[in-house]
């Protein structure tokens, strides 16, 4: 099971229990999963079963693309349609050109702060048990990017948008002040990751098909660890320098040209792992993977 699931996560479930349902299903002895969900959104959540584990937090740092849609008028304590209204405010007449030209604000490097209704933790609490509990605390403003941010339609009262951003975006904040600067407020009614690079042309695998494949003892569609980490050069070991950086030793490397952070193959072209590169051309072992 050492691999990446692609999941199409459905709605009403937590990441962290689809995670735990793939795992059983798989039986895989450890999974992580790259990028939480919130619940009420869908679309590509990937699963590092066993071993690939070792590589999910390269990908959690991924640019991401989503669609999603902002519903105007009304402001929830959650920033989607699962919390009470907390705000209403009249909608305005717009028109392409008045969007297009507000979405231009929110594109590239910017500070995000973070809603309190998240996972992110405050003295081992999780933000949103303070937030059920009525308790609001100050969240310091993180640094995001918005690389892409379209407008596909506008309909009664809603936006459909589509956003590719860095890691740590909310795209439940960026709705809202999305809708802020239209002059009302809004929550997201809808939201969907369409991908996590570089996994954008790749399939994603619901959780019935999981279930399916496995109550008939066929391969899950897994991708090796490895192929999460296309941006990283590949360095291939001779059976000596491979044993060695297997023992966890330091290898030179003569006439290697990469340098940071690489992965490590074999003589055959299995990978082993991630390494680095020095200045020296002397590779140090990082996350190798456990060989059976």
């Amino acid at each position: 099971m050492n691999g990446i699931l692609l999941l199409d996560k459905p709605a009403g479930l937590s990441s962290n229990a689809a995670l735990q349902r793939v795992r059983r299903l798989a039986g895989a002895a450890k999974a992580g999963h790259v990028g939480s969900l919130d619940p009420l959104a869908t679309g590509m959540l990937p699963i590092c079963l066993d071993e690939a584990t070792k590589v999910a937090g390269d990908i959690i740092s991924a640019v991401k693309r989503y669609c999603f849609t902002v519903a105007l008028g009304t402001r929830t304590a959650t920033g989607d349609l699962e919390g009470e209204v907390v705000e209403t405010a009249p909608v305005p007449v717009l028109d392409a050109v008045v969007v297009n030209a507000v979405l231009q604000h929110f594109k590239g490097p910017q500070l995000q702060v973070p809603p309190m209704y998240s996972a992110l933790k405050r003295d081992g609490q999780p933000l949103y048990r303070l937030a059920r509990a009525g308790v609001t605390v100050a969240r310091l403003a993180r640094p995001i990017e918005i690389h892409d941010l379209e407008l596909h339609e506008i309909r009664e009262g809603q936006l459909d948008l589509s956003a590719r951003c860095s890691k740590g975006t909310y795209i439940r904040v960026l709705a809202e002040d999305i809708a802020r600067k239209l002059g009302s407020c809004g929550h997201v009614a809808l939201l969907r990751r369409l991908y996590v690079e570089p996994f954008q042309d790749q399939p994603m695998i619901t959780l019935p098909a999981i279930e399916g494949l496995c109550q008939q003892g066929q391969i899950l569609p897994l991708i090796m660890a490895d192929q999460a980490l296309p941006g990283l050069p590949a360095v291939r070991l001779e059976p000596a320098q491979a044993s060695r950086v297997l023992l966890g030793q330091r290898v030179p490397l003569p006439g290697c040209e990469a340098r940071g952070r690489a992965r490590l193959y074999d003589a055959a072209g299995a990978f082993l792992g991630l390494g680095e590169v020095d200045e020296g051309a002397v590779v140090r072992p990082r996350r190798l993977l456990r060989r059976s």
